[in-house]
């Protein structure tokens, strides 16, 4: 028995079977795109810990800053004693997040901790309770974030009853037969058969759906849901904790839209991997529950709040937007040429970097089977995927932003060797 069956036995004992863990090894140490397991068996990272390493393991400028803060203090509560790093890194995501209207940031430690704050802020602002959400999308696995996901297994299996007051739609999915009006037109019945709209505090949505898919949200329906939200007094929220930092090409998937979103959930590769998240919203509705209706021990972590720092200046400094669109377009354009020889790749899509296959066995039949053969072919040669959708039939691709040339080609090849020896 090897160090990794080893840990692999322990784990089965200690801990519990409801944390899935996808890799049958154990990380000692990571850099960059890179990690090494507990044996010394190198691996090329194109999960990214789930979209939270778009600066890499380790960027040296986010440990820096770490260490620096590790030698001025580590904790105080930021509702007990306040520190001007928090301030500072709010005023810079005010600036930097999409509307030149005036906004404020509250931070938490996760991104479904910033999912119900924005929830709870949207109840405040409005007086109202109900919210819409969409099919396939995730937004945490606390009762509000189960509640709002359009997952079932693995997330919602046992666990109810959910907080009442959510109703779903269809995302639009062009591939699986769902249009934007199909989408609209569900909302239409929701309000005459479920919900009166003076009675629904918001509209949240993924711009790209993260686990759902990644599938991206049309233009047409970006401007339809505010204009939806316009009419009936309706706050719009952004979940970008996914699409955020870089990912999409831009600082914010929402960037890509010509809409704003009343309010934005970020989180992932915020701080570098550090736990960190916010809510940004108009100044107005942040303002709206009364002091001690936001916080948390933890909240806006000194030390999580260096790392964003310096996760900003690398974003800046580095050109991170330019290198995602740059990577992205490599990635598609394999996965495009590939697809005449390999059939089961139904589509590839996606903003940035933030690309995805889909695999299919006919134009009505997601193919699980084949996604998980490729998935494991590629673990075997070196290569971490990740799969999501809520067919589980799509590998979606989210390798740091900073990977090297010569690593990324390195991933591509096995990537595409992965494919064709998932074909035999």
């Amino acid at each position: 028995m090897n160090l990794n069956e080893e840990l692999l036995a322990r784990k089965q004992a200690a801990t519990p079977r409801g944390v899935g863990v996808m890799a049958p090894f154990f990380l000692d140490h990571a850099e960059n795109a890179e990690l090494w397991d507990v044996t010394g068996r190198r691996f090329i990272d194109f999960a990214g810990g789930i979209a939270v390493l778009n600066t890499g393991h380790r960027h040296p400028d986010v440990i820096a800053a770490v260490k620096s803060q590790l030698d001025a203090f580590t904790h105080s509560c930021y509702q007990v004693v306040p520190y001007e790093s928090y301030i500072r890194l709010a005023e810079r995501l005010n600036a930097l997040t999409p509307g030149s209207h005036t906004k404020k940031t509250a931070f938490f430690s996760t991104g479904a901790e910033a999912v119900e704050n924005a929830i709870k802020i949207a109840r405040a602002a409005t007086g109202r309770s109900g919210v819409i959400a969409f099919s396939g999308g995730f937004h945490g696995r606390t009762h509000m974030g189960m509640a709002l996901t359009g997952k079932v297994v693995p997330y919602k299996v046992g666990f109810g009853p959910f907080p009442a007051d959510v109703f779903h739609v269809q995302f639009p999915n062009a591939l699986h037969h769902v249009s934007v009006a199909d989408s609209l037109a569900a909302i239409t019945m929701l309000f005459k058969a479920s919900i009166d709209p003076q009675r629904v505090a918001a509209i949240i949505l993924e711009p790209i759906q993260g686990e759902g898919g990644f599938y991206v949200a049309p233009p047409e329906l970006m401007r339809a849901l505010r204009q939806r939200c316009d009419e009936h007094g309706i706050l719009l929220i952004a979940d970008e904790i996914q699409t955020g930092f870089a990912r999409t090409g831009r600082w914010f998937a929402m960037e890509h839209y010509d809409v704003l979103p009343d309010i934005m959930t970020l989180a992932k590769s915020l701080a570098g991997g550090f736990p960190l998240s916010a809510v940004v919203g108009r100044s107005e509705i942040m303002d709206a529950p009364a002091p001690g209706g936001l916080g948390g021990t933890y909240a806006g972590s000194p030390v999580a709040i260096a790392a964003a720092h310096a996760v900003l200046d690398v974003i800046e400094n580095e050109q991170l937007n330019e290198r995602a669109n740059t990577l992205g377009i490599r990635l598609q354009a394999m996965l495009n040429n590939l697809q005449t020889v390999i059939p089961k790749i139904a589509e590839v899509r996606g903003l940035g970097a933030m690309i995805a296959v889909e695999f299919m066995v006919d134009a009505n039949t997601p193919d699980v089977d084949f996604t998980k053969r490729v998935q494991a072919e590629a673990l075997k040669r070196g290569l971490i995927l990740l799969s999501c959708g809520v067919y589980a039939n799509v590998l979606r691709f989210l390798f740091p932003l900073t990977i090297s040339d010569v690593v990324f080609d390195e991933g591509l090849a096995i990537l595409e060797s992965a494919l064709f020896a998932a074909m035999e």
